[in-house]
């Protein structure tokens, strides 16, 4: 289970930009393919903008064609809560950051196999942490091999 992390509006504020305020505090939604994760194809892993917890890996990305980043599946199934969302005339059901409470977006049931999930994520809710990658001019020798005179 994920600990949960409680702050004011005021608190909130001060450590989003309004946007991501807009989006995560207020449950709107940035229009569509105007996100800078839409069509981002980096490796690495997408975090809750809120308070950092780990969401989703960039192998359960795909392009939706929907104008958001579209992802499988969570990179665990406890670091997504769900809740019914009525607030269209057509019931959906809402994403949120189960440690913070941000809203992230929504899951729909036509996503690829083999999960069928489409979760159609806000990218004001999300950061990005690259793939850790090695320098190729790094020394990989083992150091007790050392060339001595």
């Amino acid at each position: 289970m994920v600990e949960k992390i409680t702050k004011t509006d005021e608190e909130w504020r001060k450590l989003l930009t309004p946007d991501q305020y807009r989006v995560t505090r207020e449950k709107d939604t940035e229009a569509p393919f105007s996100g800078q994760y839409c069509g981002f194809k980096g490796r690495g892993t997408y975090r809750c903008v809120a308070c950092g917890l780990e969401l989703f890996g960039s192998d359960a990305k795909f392009d939706s064609g929907t104008g958001w980043p579209s992802f499988s599946k969570p990179v665990s199934e406890s670091r997504i809560a769900e809740k019914e969302d009525m607030s269209l005339s057509t019931p959906r059901t809402e994403v949120l950051c189960p440690r913070c409470g941000a809203h992230l977006g929504h899951v729909f049931p036509d996503g690829p196999p083999p999960t069928g999930l489409r979760y159609c994520i806000n990218s004001l809710a999300l950061d990005f942490t690259p793939e850790e990658t090695v320098d190729p001019s790094e020394d990989r020798q083992d150091p007790s091999a050392s060339a001595s005179p």
